[in-house]
């Protein structure tokens, strides 16, 4: 590991125990940074559970009334830790979301001369709908493509996750020096997990065909379009069985609907999964990774589910179009619930195709190994700061 040579303050309006792309990404850069010389702590809310692994500065927070699952840090406090982090040998500061963490980091950079970046993690314009559904929808669009080309042009770099993403920005007309780095995933992590242990656990038989979701159980997400793709697989393969691991706001909706649609004994919520053991376990465990979200960035949760032998099946819309793809192990999945659904089953049907796609999806994953995403950002920040 090299010393410590460059000393960046991060900062987020979520992070660990809020489960999303974000926290993980921030943890995955934290910790491989260090072998990069590079120094990170982190500003995050406080929540109610405790959690630390990166060094971690915890602002009080109060509960968001439309969304439960996030904080609000309070302006004072943030503002007089964001400040005292800022003078204390900071080289530059790097945010993660577009809330209050930006105006503090902002702030913060401004008065003491640091140079600031953010990571644009988020397609907004197509999140905000579903929390704010009073608005017309243009009026939110519009809305947050003016605050997204805002926000980025004030900062000295806009770090990007995917083509797909900086074309966005680019639409949006954004000026500010914009630079494509995905998020790395700890490959090894994901290839050893015991898919008998997490069948046996669930009570799911050893050779029951079984498709997985990972991810927030959240509107955004599109897993109603999946439990309706389930209604046409089960015609081919009736005996297919989706889990989703994962929770969110759109989880009472989602069970719901589950059982409107009789798919009861073909629809298991398993919730979260503890990311060391019980996560690698239920990758191993599925025979295809479905997926239908339009609203992702990258797609952290596909290069997992690759990395774990799991062959892909979703939509290839905004960031994950940059991962699904001939020979990555991954198989681009028609946009009408029927047309998904008949294809899920026909894939699950054929299993030298699904070998096939196992050792692409292996391969491509390693591509994006974790440890070389932090030399790369690491980098970045040495070209900023000199």
């Amino acid at each position: 590991m090299k010393p410590p040579s460059l000393r960046v303050l991060m900062l987020s309006d979520v992070y660990f125990p809020r489960i999303n792309g974000v926290s993980t990404s921030i943890q995955t850069f934290g910790t491989d940074l260090a072998g990069e010389g590079v120094a990170v702590r982190l500003i995050a809310p406080a929540y109610p559970q405790a959690f630390g692994d990166v060094a971690t500065w915890r602002v009080p927070s109060r509960q968001l009334p439309f969304d439960p699952e996030d904080r609000l840090m309070r302006w004072r406090p943030l503002r007089r830790i964001t400040d005292t982090l800022a003078a204390e040998g900071t080289d530059l500061i790097h945010i993660h979301t577009p809330f209050a963490a930006h105006y503090a980091g902002l702030k913060a950079a401004r008065k003491h001369g640091l140079r600031i970046v953010a990571t644009y993690h988020t397609h907004f314009e197509e999140y905000i709908q579903h929390y704010l559904p009073v608005l017309p929808r243009a009026v939110l669009k519009t809305a947050a493509r003016a605050l997204a080309r805002h926000q980025c042009d004030t900062l000295d770099a806009v770090i990007v996750p995917s083509e797909a993403m900086r074309a966005t920005l680019d639409e949006y007309g954004v000026k500010a020096p914009m630079h494509v780095l995905p998020t790395g995933i700890p490959v090894q992590h994901f290839e050893n997990g015991d898919g008998r242990r997490f069948r046996a656990k669930y009570g799911i038989e050893p050779e029951r065909p079984l498709a997985l979701y990972v991810g927030r159980v959240a509107h955004e997400k599109n897993i109603d379009f999946l439990l309706k793709a389930l209604g046409h697989a089960l015609w081919q393969l009736p005996e297919l069985l989706l889990v989703i691991a994962g929770e969110g706001p759109a989880l009472g909706h989602l069970q719901q609907l589950a059982a409107s649609l009789s798919l009861d004994e073909h629809v298991r919520f398993v919730g979260y999964l503890d990311r060391q053991q019980e996560l690698p376990d239920c990758y191993a465990a599925a025979n295809v990774f479905a997926f239908a979200s339009r609203t992702e960035t990258q797609g952290l949760v596909l290069l997992e589910a690759m990395a774990a032998g799991l062959p892909v099946y979703a939509l290839a819309h905004l960031g994950t179009a940059s991962i699904v793809g001939p020979g990555r192990g991954a198989v681009a999945a028609p946009a009408d619930p029927e047309g998904f659904g008949h294809g899920l089953a026909a894939l699950l049907a054929d299993r030298p195709r699904l070998a096939c796609l196992t050792r692409e999806g292996r391969d491509f994953a390693r591509l994006w190994s974790a440890p070389e995403r932090a030399r790369q950002l690491a980098a970045l920040y040495r070209q900023l700061v000199v």
